[in-house]
């Protein structure tokens, strides 16, 4: 994360000091210019917070007067960039501490206004954690937007799961909330939404399984030419977890199959290195098999249970009789997000949604 915390850096400081002054005539920003001195060793986010902090120690205390600054700012082209999360969450936090008439939704255009220079997704949690009936009101009309980056920002910002925002517990326990979001978003024009519609349904499937599947199934009965994809991203893990719903609607259904056991090419795997497996699946039915094809590795814990994580592999379609060879080579090396222990690990076959007899190999971390 070190090259992502200089993206707010002294320069933007002064960037963004330089813009406000110059909004606002006359204001003095001292514990903003302070800011520039005392970024080193702090995250993006501890960054962030920093400047939001200091904006509101300099700027009117009054929400309207701050969010007239903040639009007059915005006539600088150079107001653009990762000065724009500090800003909005200032915003923010004007808005919900002073709240006038008015002042809640006017925040929520304000941010409208500023995620076409960056972003308004993250701030935009907590006025959906302080009423998020009160804000969906609101998004709603976003969908129809003219500017593509708010019709992304009312699927963006409301998602359950969305990385490095602050969780917002009534999404997650009313899944149903954003649905009409997705509703009329899923056939926008623009791919960069399209594809947060998917992730949004994709975190959705995690509390809400069988209405994200009934959801897809109505797109997928009144589709258009992107449709089919964004419901295979947005049913990614539900397939992976074999849903059957999920399944039958991307044209997976159970099948007759024969299913060998993977083949191994070592029973030992000393990291870093890498492990190749082949299988052959027999369609042994009387119709065409349409295949949907994973395979799961069980890791070893620390503690000596294990975890599973499935994997992708590919999708195949057999004929009566017809039989095929897949092969695959696993990667096994430390990284960040995945820290592997010595011991006992399996590898198991996963054909629509069916899983197979394990096969067990071990692995050395050295």
């Amino acid at each position: 994360m070190g090259v992502m915390n200089e993206l707010i850096n002294p320069r933007v400081v002064g960037a963004l000091e330089r813009i406000l002054a110059e909004a606002s005539p006359g204001l003095r920003l001292p514990h903003l210019a302070e800011t520039a001195g005392q970024l080193d060793e702090l995250s993006l986010r501890e960054r962030t917070d920093l400047l939001s902090g200091a904006m509101l120690a300099d700027l009117p205390g009054d929400y309207a007067e701050a969010a007239a600054i903040f639009r007059r700012a915005l006539a600088d082209p150079d107001c653009a960039g990762w000065m724009i999360w500090p800003v909005s969450e200032a915003a923010v936090t004007l808005a919900l501490a002073r709240t006038g008439p008015g002042d809640f939704e006017d925040c929520l255009s304000l941010l409208a206004e500023l995620t076409p220079r960056l972003t308004g997704e993250f701030a935009i949690r907590r006025l959906l954690a302080a009423d998020l009936d009160r804000a969906l009101a609101v998004i709603q009309g976003w969908t129809s937007h003219p500017d593509w980056h708010v019709r992304r920002l009312a699927s963006e910002g409301t998602r359950a799961y969305l990385p490095w925002a602050i969780r917002v517990p009534e999404i997650t326990a009313r899944p149903a909330a954003t649905l009409p979001i997705l509703d009329a978003l899923y056939r926008d024009p623009v791919e960069d939404v399209r594809r947060s519609v998917a992730n949004h349904l994709n975190d959705l499937s995690r509390h809400a399984p069988d209405e994200v599947v009934a959801a897809a199934a109505t797109w997928m009965a009144a589709p258009d030419a992107n449709t089919p994809k964004v419901v295979r991203h947005g049913l990614r893990t539900l397939l992976k977890k074999a849903h059957p719903g999920a399944l039958e609607l991307l044209g997976f259904p159970p099948a007759s199959l024969a299913v060998t056991a993977p083949r191994l090419d070592r029973a030992v795997v000393e990291l870093p290195g890498e492990l190749s497996f082949d299988f052959e699946v027999s369609n042994t039915g009387p119709a065409q098999a349409r295949l949907a094809v994973d395979y799961v590795v069980h890791y070893a814990k620390a503690n000596g249970s294990r975890a599973e994580k499935v994997f992708k592999l590919g999708t195949a379609v057999l004929g009566p009789g017809e039989a095929r060879t897949f092969s695959k080579r696993h990667a096994f090396r430390q990284m960040t997000t995945r820290v592997h222990h010595s011991g006992g690990h399996a590898l198991q076959l996963q054909v629509n949604g069916v899983r197979y007899p394990e096969t067990g190999f071990t692995v050395v971390t050295g």
